[in-house]
């Protein structure tokens, strides 16, 4: 089941919204629940403080309070791999929000028409990453890792080293021969010892990689250059 939240200071467009997105969710055949909001503190605290999860978030950036932006910026830590769909009359905010990772934006002077592609593709997105897994089998077990969970992979010694949201893991197997089995864009390699999942990347500033967990970890002089185009690439065919 995917679940949906939306938020609007309005509520005829947060009624508009969740007529678009369950008219949406039939047509397609999607099991869905959607979570209603006109005030963005109450979603930050159900989030935050009560732990609602949710796939999905349909935001308006111009809130009074917090505006989507903020809270957009203050659930991305508890909800790391979160699909946000920015409802706006302004696109110019898609430039200041590079770091936020913003799935998608909607001009409110196109909502009708833009508003269902944009959540298809989420949508899509969504079932698309629960089924990428990476599985580590040895002769004791079997551990199974999905893709948005992973942050980092390090080389350590003869093992590649997992940094994933649940925890560390090791496979006796080399850095590349990891890459080239997990055979996903998100991934890229920093250094020749480490491989970074794109969508954790928060910031890259000062030869650094920053990700959305707190984790710094340096980007080799000889990659640098390459990890921007990639980068830039990658959120420009997916925002």
């Amino acid at each position: 089941m995917i679940h949906i939240a939306i938020c609007d200071d309005d509520p005829r467009a947060v009624q508009n919204h969740k007529d678009i997105t369950e008219s949406c969710l039939r047509q397609w055949g999607k099991p869905g629940k959607v979570t209603t909001y006109t005030a963005s503190e109450n979603l930050f605290y159900d989030i935050t403080e009560d732990h609602f999860f949710f796939d999905l978030i349909l935001l308006d950036i111009e809130m009074p309070g917090s505006t989507g932006m903020e809270i957009a910026k203050k659930i991305k830590p508890c909800l790391p791999n979160i699909k946000i769909i920015f409802i706006t009359s302004h696109v110019e905010y898609a430039i200041d929000a590079f770091e936020l990772s913003i799935f998608r934006y909607v001009p409110k002077q196109d909502m009708d028409r833009r508003l269902p592609a944009a959540i298809l593709d989420a949508v899509r997105l969504i079932e698309l990453e629960d089924e990428k897994i990476y599985t580590i089998r040895t002769s004791s077990r079997m551990e199974k890792i999905p893709y948005k969970e992973i942050f980092y992979i390090e080389r350590d010694g003869k093992n590649a080293c997992i940094t994933a949201a649940s925890g560390m893991s090791k496979v006796r197997k080399s850095l590349q021969k990891v890459y080239e089995e997990l055979n996903a864009e998100e991934f890229l390699f920093i250094d020749r010892g480490c491989i970074v999942n794109m969508i954790h990347i928060m910031q890259v500033k000062d030869g650094m990689a920053i990700l959305k967990n707190g984790t710094s970890l340096p980007i080799s002089r000889s990659h640098l250059q390459t990890v921007k185009e990639q980068i830039n690439r990658y959120w420009g065919e997916h925002i």
